[in-house]
């Protein structure tokens, strides 16, 4: 019993750690709520969504897979080469040079033959892995862009970045070596057990010992490591999340003074990040030296058994145990748990792609609440007929902004919304280009109710200009033909037609000066005149101007008025504006409150109503009197 101690003692130290990490397993099991575990998606779900993406390069894998082998072939038949050299060496009688140096040579082939192909396999996975996550990443960005104006408005930006890039990176790692190393190792690991089972069994009894151990231990750091990259995850989104709005309103933060209470909620969230980060680095820094602590376990087994077979010169087990044997299973016992260590570090790697697939696909599974009916036309042309029959809207369900609106407007009309903020004049001019859907009514398109009219058609006969123009980062003529194939001379036309022109041209790189990002370097009202540029040049037949003359200083102002009379002679016009002398010309001012119209007409019938419409006029004109006199 003595012989046997240390054995022993290496068995209760290992079944003590295992009953330790068993009863934390089940303590954090009991809490996974608390703890903020939870399982959405399983990850055979996942890899099978993933292995679309990889489907069109099954060849590429293929090729892959056997150059694979050749490394396999090496971690198997090179101890088997060492513990021969080793026989040979202490054969009685000595040994002949050529019977070790040939033996040499065949091991230094093997080994250049499985360099060459594992530089060749990181060549091929590295290219067809990019080459996936791309197309993925195009796809959650494709599908992003379906999404609806109400659904955007809900998911923070940040949010939707880190999905795009952070998660699309993490799942990168999965095709560019992870799985095809995972594979490997799996095949190298049964490889090394039949060798060892052809030289010694009993050994190799020894050895599958510890297997039960390493399969506990995986799947008890399977469930920690799952939970912990979840919370790094979360903790990434918060921060970018918060990083993509703060940064985009620092003037504001620098206006009101609140740079410490900000920074006191940025480092708030960023401990968050810092303690899911240190317990994701806890979990792996407990598994892998378990695992360790096992191969160094079986080789002090080896030793033990092995030096009492050779030294005692006696059996174990009817099996002879000897020096060439106890090297050729110290080399195979390295290659049996090397792999095994690998793979904990590749399931690591592995929890963050699933993480990160998991976030990625939950965006991609929000199916769009605005899309085309099965039957829906294009429309190549339009007249601009506009009608809205009875027409209910509420962005939250129960809080009606439009109740029962209707009206009529006319091909090549312009028509004005006026009204208190609120009264549902953005709404109006938002539901027209089915930015939202609408729950009771119809909206027609000359005569066409809009659902029956794919969307992308739609949207193609309008031109929307905003109060808040965005410009995009790149320069003046990016941002006025938007990537489309227009020439200089359409976009100087362009320019011309709604008096850009006046400003671009004493810029110091005209058309190709450079825009800031959200337009910085622009005025409102420069800004407000390359959107009238970038909507003139697409040609719509339907124009939308909501809130234009806003905030613009009184020599923009003209030159705007200026481009609206001319923009008036391009199709059906609809406005909103708060500046009532911008529209006295309209064909027919629509007077909205609380989502229902109260008077319309034009500009003069309805200051002889003397109704809502007057009273705003004469509000408006004293306060301009006012204003006059007081310059």
């Amino acid at each position: 019993m003595m012989d046997y101690l240390p054995l022993l003692i290496v068995g209760a130290i290992i079944g003590v750690l295992s009953g330790a990490l068993i009863l934390a397993y089940a303590l954090v099991k009991d809490k996974k709520e608390s703890m903020g575990f939870e399982r959405n998606m399983k990850d055979g779900e996942l890899m099978k969504r993933l292995l679309v993406y990889a489907k069109p390069y099954w060849l590429s894998f293929v090729i892959v897979g056997l150059v694979m082998l050749l490394s396999v072939s090496y971690n198997i038949l090179s101890p088997i080469l060492i513990s021969d050299i080793e026989r040979i060496i202490q054969q009685k009688g000595g040994f002949r040079y050529n019977d070790v140096l040939w033996r040499v040579i065949v091991y230094a082939s093997i080994l250049i033959v499985s360099l060459v192909g594992t530089y060749v396999q990181a060549i091929v996975l590295q290219k067809t892995g990019q080459k996936i996550i791309s197309k993925l990443r195009e796809d959650a960005f494709t599908h992003i862009e379906s999404l609806s104006h109400a659904q955007l408005s809900k998911i923070p930006v940040g949010k939707l970045v880190t999905r795009v890039t952070n998660d699309t990176n993490a799942i990168s790692m999965m095709f560019t070596g992870m799985l095809v190393n995972l594979i490997k190792n799996i095949f190298v690991i049964l490889g090394v057990l039949v060798a060892m089972l052809f030289i010694n069994y009993m050994l190799t009894l020894m050895v599958m010992c510890f297997v039960p151990f390493i399969v506990l231990f995986t799947v008890i750091f399977r469930k920690f490591s799952r939970r912990a990259y979840r919370q790094v995850k979360n903790g990434t989104t918060d921060i970018n999340t918060y990083l993509s709005e703060h940064l985009s309103g620092m003037k504001i933060i620098q206006i009101f003074n609140r740079e410490e209470r900000q920074m006191e909620e940025f480092e708030s969230k960023n401990e968050k990040l810092y303690r899911a980060e240190r317990g994701q680095i806890f979990v792996f820094g407990i598994f892998r030296p378990v695992v360790y602590m096992l191969y160094i376990s079986s080789v002090l087994c080896l030793f033990f058994l092995g030096s009492k077979g050779a030294l005692d010169n006696r059996e174990i087990l009817g099996q002879i145990v000897d020096g060439a044997t106890i090297v050729a299973f110290y080399m195979f016992i390295s290659r049996f748990f090397n792999p095994i260590q690998n793979l904990a570090e590749q399931f690591h790697r592995l929890q963050s792609a699933f993480a990160s697939a998991e976030k990625i696909f939950t965006i991609m599974d929000i199916q769009p609440d605005v899309v085309d009916e099965p039957d829906a036309i294009e429309l190549e042309q339009i007249r601009g007929e506009i009608e809205f029959k009875d027409v209910w809207f509420a962005y939250n369900e129960g809080e009606w902004v439009l109740k029962g609106v209707s009206f009529h407007v006319n091909a090549k009309d312009t028509v004005a919304f006026v009204g208190a903020t609120g009264s549902g004049k953005t709404t109006i001019l938002s539901l027209i280009c089915r930015n939202y859907d609408i729950q009771k009514g119809e909206i027609l398109l000359d005569g066409i109710n809009i659902r029956r009219i794919k969307i992308s058609s739609l949207r193609r006969h309008f031109g929307q200009m905003l109060q808040d123009v965005f410009l995009f980062a790149g320069t003046v003529r990016s941002n006025i033909v938007l990537r489309d194939d227009f020439d200089d001379e359409a976009v100087t036309e362009a320019c011309k037609y709604v008096n850009a022109d006046k400003f671009i041209d004493r810029l110091p790189n005209g058309l190709d000066e450079e825009v800031r990002e959200r337009g910085n370097n622009f005025s409102a009202g420069q800004r407000q005149l390359l959107s009238f540029a970038r909507t003139i040049i697409h040609r719509p037949e339907v124009v939308i101007l909501d809130e234009a003359t806003a905030n613009i200083d009184t020599e923009t102002e003209v030159l705007i008025q200026d481009s609206l009379n001319k923009m008036m002679n391009i199709g059906t016009m609809l406005i909103v504006a708060h500046r009532l002398s911008t529209i006295q010309h309209a064909d027919n001012i629509i007077v909205l409150s609380d989502g229902e119209i109260v008077e319309q007409g034009n500009h003069h019938e309805l200051l002889r109503q003397k109704g809502r419409y007057y009273e705003l006029y004469t509000l408006q004109f004293n306060k301009e009197q006012l204003r006059k006199k007081q310059a």
